[in-house]
């Protein structure tokens, strides 16, 4: 029963990243980015959690060049397997910098969490706020019975919900898929590296996808 059980959701895991990636897909430019993330998650309380994480993504200069992220995010428990929290980042580039607040919603349920997040995006280039929605699925598939090997795969869809400057695009903006494998390599400290395929849809000219090696470095305490 255990193996029939295993196997049904690596086809759950498997259909879902398929589905995803069936979606047609228009003429797009491509670019090869490089990302990386330092992360540290503190259990303050039994039903609080506290995000602290920063993030280096070397990009092109026809991607604005390479981006500095820091983040700060809290998360309450209200139930079991939900969350609600928000919280506070800042992206620096040479183009322009961005001061974002979001508010989430997180749902988990065995190999399944889903997050529904509402941004609010501050632009040193825009003179209002530019809202947007984002949707992630993933599902988290350990590979061996001491779960030292975790398959990790994710779909993620952003919605533009105004404009803040008049190059912004409304509705579908930007559709992420990744895949990867998680692995502890210390008591308190993990370890993932995903690839990640996100496409951004541009009007009156062709997509950009950018091909992304991505490595997170997880320490919780």
């Amino acid at each position: 029963m255990l193996r029939l059980q295993r196997s049904r959701s690596i086809w759950d895991a498997s259909l879902l990243i398929a589905m995803s990636a069936a979606m047609p897909a228009a003429a797009a430019t491509s670019e090869t980015q490089g990302w990386m993330t330092e992360s540290l998650i503190v259990k303050a309380s039994d039903a609080d959690t506290v995000l602290i994480d920063a993030s280096q993504r070397f990009r092109r200069d026809r991607s604005n060049g390479d981006q500095q992220v820091a983040r700060v995010s809290l998360d309450h428990r209200i139930a079991t397997g939900v969350q609600i929290g928000a919280g506070f980042a800042y992206f620096h580039s040479g183009p322009e910098q961005e001061m974002r607040l979001f508010q989430q919603l997180s749902m988990a349920k065995g190999m399944w969490l889903s997050r529904t997040r509402i941004e609010q995006r501050f632009f040193d280039t825009a003179d209002k706020a530019g809202w947007r929605l984002r949707q992630r699925v993933q599902a988290s598939i350990p590979l061996d019975v001491g779960k030292q090997w975790t398959l990790v795969a994710a779909a993620e869809l952003m919605v533009q919900l105004n404009r803040a400057k008049p190059s912004d695009k409304t509705g579908l903006a930007v559709m992420r898929h990744q895949i990867g494998l998680r692995h502890p390599i210390g008591k308190a400290l993990d370890a993932q590296l995903l690839y990640m395929r996100q496409q951004t849809f541009r009007d009156g000219k062709p997509d950009a996808v950018a091909h992304i090696p991505w490595l997170t470095l997880s320490w919780k305490i």
